[in-house]
Formats: structure tokens, C-alpha cells, sequence
């Protein structure tokens, strides 16, 4: 299959090296990350979307989406799917795939989870929105770049998962931390804390897969000095768009609203940037009650 890749970061580039390994062919465009080995270098968004069969962006957010679409839409080939794995806020994303398919393109919006790590191993899953045919085209793709692909609606669909996905992670992790701060106070081991949470009614991903505490439960972030598997201003962007989208909505979300406050304070105020989403659990460590 013939494919363009806009946005080759750290993201983006492991994923076009995995297109390339599965044999097919790749013209990528960025501003400033370098080529992956064996992919085509274009001069510009446009010139790489030519003839593509399937475009595929990674990008950081939703307006510089609306730029780029605006740019390679008109460049396409009609039937072409346009895809974007980027994480932005569902208007952006509806916006882009009525563009598309006014342009006779299909469009997707295909969110993903797993981070750098998945992206260099092909085990992201995808959250993607968009009709049943352009899912049917990508789908291939999706299978050499990650473990699962969900078709989770239309338009909009697969960045409404990512949100309430991220939202749910945000906040179980704030709770481990304080969890596992408040067990220091109260002179438990945190060892013990793990046995009996991991295997009772506490039990979540953030405590048994991705535990914030070091040395226990499985390598972690915590193992490395905090150093990001997934940053904690990433951790902040998901939670704003989750209010965003929430107040368009008309959604009730308070645990959501406050963990975006916490994490707010933590990038901006403390010293979060730079720093795994986990590392809230030093931040807790050291504060008291007030």
C-alpha cells in the first residue's frame, strides 16, 4: 500500500518504521524530526499526500490537525482515507472528517494507547472513529502498528474513548498515589500495601501494571527515576481535553475537573514536567495534610 506519514516524532516515527519492516511504501513529511530508515522524505505535507493511498498524521494537537488536513486534503486522491492517530479534542476531529469526506475521502480519527514503547513494538491499540469501508481499508495497517483496533463509532468516536479512557487513568493514579502515601503514614509496607490492593477490591492498572511505587509490583516508570513512559504533561493535555469535551457535553465530571487541577499544579507549579505521571507519588510523599 502506498502511504504518506505526517508527523514522524516520537510517536509517529517508530510507527512508519513498522509499515516500512511490513514491506510497504512510506512518504513522510515533518517539520523537524528526521526520516525513519526506508521512508521517503517529502518537502511538504501536500507532496507526501499525493497518490497515498491512506494518509496517516500524528500530531500534537487539534489545531495544528486543522492546519495539516487543510493543506493535504485538497491534495488527495479521491477514495483515499484520511487518518489521524493524533490525540485532540473531538470537535477538531469531526471538523477534519466532514472536510475529508466532502472531499469524496474517507476519515478516521484513531487515538492510540501504549506510548513510545508500543509504538516501537506494534502493540498500540487503536480507538477509532469513522465508517465501517475507511476502517475496513486501514484495518491492515492498524494490525502491523498495533495489537487491537477498536471500530468505536462514527467520527469523533475513537477520541471520545481515548478521553474517558484517560480520564479514568488520571484519576485511578492520583487515588494509588495518595493510597500509597497515606500507607507510609500509617507505617505500612508498601510491599504488603501491593500484596493486599493487587489482589482485592482496589485492585486497577495503575497499581498492578504501572505501579507508581519503586521496587514493587512490575518495572515500572517508578524502577527508572520517574523517567516518562507517559509525561505528566501528556497525562495534563488528556485530562484538559476531557473537560473540554465534558463542558460541550454537558457532563457532570468532578473527579476529572480536579484531577486536571492536580496535574495542572504539578507541571506548572511544581515539578512535574519532564516527569512520569506516576512521580505524583513523591509529590504526595512529601506534602502534609495541608
Amino acid at each position: 500500500m502506498k502511504i504518506a506519514f505526517i508527523g514522524l516524532g516520537n510517536m509517529g516515527g517508530p510507527m512508519a518504521r513498522n509499515l516500512v519492516a511490513a514491506g510497504h511504501g512510506v512518504t513522510g513529511y515533518d517539520t523537524a524530526a528526521p526520516m525513519p530508515e526506508g521512508v521517503a522524505q517529502a518537502a511538504s505535507a501536500a507532496e507526501a499526500a499525493a497518490g497515498a493511498e491512506v494518509v496517516l498524521t500524528m500530531l500534537p494537537n487539534g489545531a495544528i490537525l486543522r492546519s495539516v488536513a487543510a493543506e493535504v486534503i485538497p491534495a488527495m486522491q479521491p477514495g483515499a482515507v484520511f487518518c489521524d492517530c493524533s490525540t485532540v479534542d473531538v470537535e477538531s476531529a469531526r471538523a477534519v472528517a466532514d472536510q475529508a469526506e466532502a472531499a469524496g475521502l474517507g476519515a478516521l480519527d484513531a487515538p492510540v494507547s501504549g506510548g513510545i514503547g508500543g509504538a516501537a513494538a506494534g502493540t498500540l491499540t487503536f480507538m477509532v472513529g469513522g465508517s465501517d469501508a475507511a476502517f475496513a481499508t486501514v484495518k491492515p495497517l492498524f494490525d502491523i502498528m498495533g495489537q487491537k483496533a477498536v471500530h468505536c463509532g462514527a467520527s469523533g468516536a475513537g477520541q471520545a474513548a481515548k478521553i474517558c479512557n484517560n480520564m479514568i487513568l488520571g484519576v485511578t493514579m492520583i487515588a494509588t498515589c495518595e493510597a500509597f502515601a497515606l500507607a507510609d503514614k500509617l507505617g505500612l509496607d508498601r510491599q504488603k500495601m501491593f500484596d493486599v490492593v493487587s489482589t482485592s477490591s482496589g485492585y486497577s492498572w495503575t497499581m498492578n501494571a504501572y505501579c507508581p511505587a519503586p521496587g514493587v509490583g512490575p518495572t515500572s516508570p517508578a524502577d527508572n527515576g520517574y523517567k516518562p513512559g507517559f509525561a505528566a504533561e501528556l497525562m495534563l493535555k488528556d485530562l484538559r481535553l476531557s473537560q473540554q469535551a465534558a463542558e460541550a457535553a454537558d457532563a457532570d465530571t468532578p473527579m476529572g475537573q480536579l484531577a486536571a487541577q492536580l496535574y495542572r499544579q504539578f507541571v506548572e507549579g511544581e515539578d512535574g514536567k519532564g516527569r512520569d505521571f506516576s512521580a505524583m507519588l513523591p509529590r504526595f510523599e512529601a506534602r502534609g495534610r495541608g
